[in-house]
């Protein structure tokens, strides 16, 4: 289908979004230099650097580890359903996200592409469900079976995890999917679904009674005659040439 097709973007994205996060990593290591300062600092003006720069820094490998493989899966499929909206959604996302982290987040570094990954989660649930579209609705429910965990990180449960990022990730993509509009495929509908359909006038339901037995239905008059056989005779003389047998 025209809507849902797959380009270099569903895989070039997500890669270099991969070599963007593990390259600033590596950098940190080589200059023996910590970042995470640039992170959100809540609720103050250097720290709204970090609404930019935060989704580039991670405190540790396991960090960015688990950071990467949810970030490349839903950047593949944001731009494989999403295509049109794509690059609204992510940089949107980066900067609202981020500021509501910024406005109620604790007296700390906020660093991390969960928050960017948050609202990826949440936009594709969420637009899935609100286009009532089948495809869009069974990716949601991929997601809900694959990332249905990270609900729970939304709220205070784990110490040292910036919960607030993941809310207001959360809360962005739900914003992102009510407001921003996509093309959505038109869906199929079949005679029977439209409302000017009237059972008398179909075929098949004409095979059947009012008990639902199927019954033949009677001939018309120009079935009939189709139906008559025309029998041709092909009459040829006998001449002296033909041999007798």
């Amino acid at each position: 289908m025209g809507h849902f097709k797959f380009s270099n973007k569903v895989f070039a994205i997500p890669l270099l979004a991969m070599i963007l996060i593990w390259g600033v990593y590596w950098v940190e290591l080589a200059l023996g230099m910590n970042f995470n300062e640039m992170g959100v600092m809540p609720r103050t003006i250097i720290g709204l650097r970090g609404i930019a720069l935060s989704p580039f820094i991670h405190g540790s490998i396991e960090h960015l580890y688990n950071n990467t493989i949810s970030l490349a899966i839903l950047l593949a499929a944001l731009w494989y359903f999403y295509r049109d909206v794509a690059w609204k959604v992510v940089l949107y996302g980066i900067f609202i996200s981020g500021f509501i982290t910024w406005l109620i987040g604790r007296t700390s570094y906020h660093i991390g592409a969960s928050g960017l990954i948050y609202v990826l989660a949440s936009f594709i649930f969420f637009k899935g469900i609100f286009s009532s579209y089948f495809r869009l609705i069974a990716l949601s429910l991929i997601v809900v079976f694959i990332y249905g965990s990270m609900l729970w990180y939304i709220f205070p449960v784990k110490e040292g995890m910036s919960w607030e990022g993941h809310l207001a990730g959360f809360l962005t993509g739900l914003f992102l999917a009510k407001m921003v509009k996509v093309k959505i495929p038109p869906t199929k509908k079949y005679e029977w679904e439209k409302l000017d359909f009237k059972e008398e006038d179909d075929l098949f339901l004409q095979h059947f009674d009012e008990n639902g037995n199927f019954k033949e239905l009677p001939l018309k008059e120009e079935d009939k005659e189709n139906e008559s056989f025309n029998f041709n005779y092909i009459f040829k003389k006998h001449s002296k040439s033909d041999s007798d047998i």
